[in-house]
């Protein structure tokens, strides 16, 4: 931006010097040109100059007569300069206000085209103004999303607490087993909301240590195996032994949300949770018998708050956070994310962390 400014005014120098010497031109070569004009038709007398430096009145009236002249034309010049250089910056100066006034759709006009600086100028403002608009539009559905979130879970907690207190609920050990899974939901819910959003702002805290990543699946696997055996799911690991600089527990984070996104949206079968080493990169790997995600929604699976299609007699239960908050820990990692179909139809999901570098 300081490299434009400084190319903006140099131009306005340039222009400025450019008019003081047209004006200039125009008093000495009139000067020139009427003299010559009046030498060629009124000759002087012969002999000596006298009186050569005397100023008289005639004199007077043709420097006056050229310096008007020169003087509109540098007003001319003045004005269609300062035209080309005010009409943008009014405009920017518009935008500006009502976009403080709260009109995102607000933008700037770049005027004449001629003067590139300008026209830079209105091209980032408007640039600007659109990224604005983008990220406004992104809070509201941010906002509308999680409040669509946190309302089924507090509306059941609502509900049970204010029949606990009016007898129509005992406060049986299942019905606390109930509420507390509910209050789980939320810290999850409010966990995943904050990996998100931390990474999104370039805050997200990581606390990296030589880790062998086959023994942070492990654990996650034997936290999850019951879990996923009463789905119907049957657990293979084919993992090996390789180190990675991590923050373990966001990695475990991470493979949780993987193996959960398969429970919730596969058919119950063969679940493998795998590691490929390449020369740069661990690849960690959840695959799942099917049916996999169409191509359009494979193409923002990772966003915050989007959940495939699921039939009517299935229901996920999902937050829509799971995979978005997979790639925020890949990202802050270094790492990728993808997501790829399997040769018998699944969904492959991808995360690719830079090995350590011993």
């Amino acid at each position: 931006m300081n490299g434009k400014r400084s190319k903006l005014s140099r131009q306005i120098v340039l222009s400025m010097s450019l008019v003081s010497v047209i004006t200039t031109l125009i008093a000495f070569v009139g000067s020139y040109i009427i003299y010559g004009l009046l030498f060629t038709l009124w000759p002087p007398p012969p002999g000596p100059p006298e009186n050569m430096f005397i100023v008289h009145a005639p004199d007077y009236v043709i420097f006056a007569s050229l310096l008007l002249a020169a003087l509109v034309v540098a007003i001319v010049l003045a004005l269609r300069l300062a035209k080309r250089i005010i009409a943008p910056l009014n405009s920017l100066a518009e935008g500006a206000r009502r976009i403080a006034e709260g009109d995102l759709a607000a933008r700037a006009l770049p005027g004449d085209l001629s003067l590139g600086e300008t026209a830079n100028l209105v091209d980032d403002f408007n640039t600007m103004a659109v990224k604005l608009a983008d990220m406004a539009a992104e809070m509201t559905f941010w906002n509308a999303a999680v409040a669509h979130e946190l309302r089924t879970p507090l509306t059941i907690l609502k509900g049970r607490l204010q029949g606990i207190r009016d007898g129509v609920f005992e406060p049986t050990e299942t019905l606390v087993d109930g509420l507390l899974i509910q209050v789980d939901s939320l810290s999850r819910l409010v966990d995943d909301l904050r990996v998100v959003t931390l990474q999104n702002s370039g805050h997200l805290e990581m606390h990296f240590v030589t880790t062998d990543i086959s023994v942070e699946i492990q654990h996650v696997v034997d936290s999850v195996r019951s879990a996923l055996l009463a789905a119907g799911f049957s657990l293979d690991l084919a993992t090996r032994s390789v180190l990675v600089e991590c923050d373990g527990t966001r990695i475990r984070q991470a493979i949780l949300a993987l193996i959960d996104n398969a429970r919730r949206y596969a058919t119950p079968g063969q679940l493998i949770v795998r590691t490929t080493v390449s020369d740069l990169h661990v690849i960690l790997q959840v695959e799942d018998e099917g049916p996999g995600i169409a191509p359009d929604f494979a193409r923002q699976a990772f966003e915050p708050f989007t959940r495939a299609e699921l039939s009517r007699s299935r229901s996920s239960g999902g937050t829509g956070l799971g995979l978005s908050v997979v790639r925020a820990i890949a990202l802050a990692h270094g790492g990728t994310v993808r997501y790829r179909r399997s040769a018998v139809g699944g969904s492959i999901f991808e995360m690719a962390l830079p090995r350590a570098s011993l």
